[in-house]
């Protein structure tokens, strides 16, 4: 584990989306009403204001939609791995909904190992789940059919 990682705050809405990443599920948050999804998860649907909703299980698979590489100054526990790569994933079930995370050669694998010169929009890649931080998992991806 590494120090001073930012975690993100647990409530009510998003509780179920992080017990889902601890049993290795990516799901998204959908109205009960109107079926529209939404991310980040919150209370009212805001196509239809319900406050009714289910949790609908993706496949996992996306297309890097867009990338970033973070340099300093930053936070001490990301200086030290910087730089590295944050990736904003879309998903092919709901194409307006997007995931950040790292693009990583394996599960646990350190969130700067992979060359960020080689990223690519439009690149399929492949949810993973490392090992909890702090009872945390925050999901990662790969490139489809990397092996780990």
């Amino acid at each position: 584990m590494i120090e001073g990682l930012l975690l993100p705050g647990m409530d009510e809405d998003s509780e179920p989306f992080f017990g889902f990443t601890a049993a290795h599920e990516l799901r998204v948050q959908c109205c009960s009403n109107c079926d529209s999804a939404r991310m980040p998860p919150r209370p009212m649907c805001p196509n239809c204001q319900s406050l009714e909703s289910v949790w609908e299980l993706l496949s996992g698979s996306g297309t890097i939609w867009s990338y970033c590489v973070p340099h300093g100054p930053l936070l001490p526990a990301y200086s030290a791995l910087a730089p590295f790569n944050l990736i904003i994933v879309e998903i092919p079930e709901h194409p307006a909904i997007r995931f950040c995370g790292n693009l990583v050669a394996s599960p646990n694998g350190a969130i700067n190992e992979i060359d960020h010169a080689g990223i690519r929009i439009g690149e399929p890649v492949q949810v993973v789940f490392p090992e909890p931080v702090d009872g945390v998992v925050l999901p990662r991806w790969q490139r489809q059919g990397a092996t780990n």
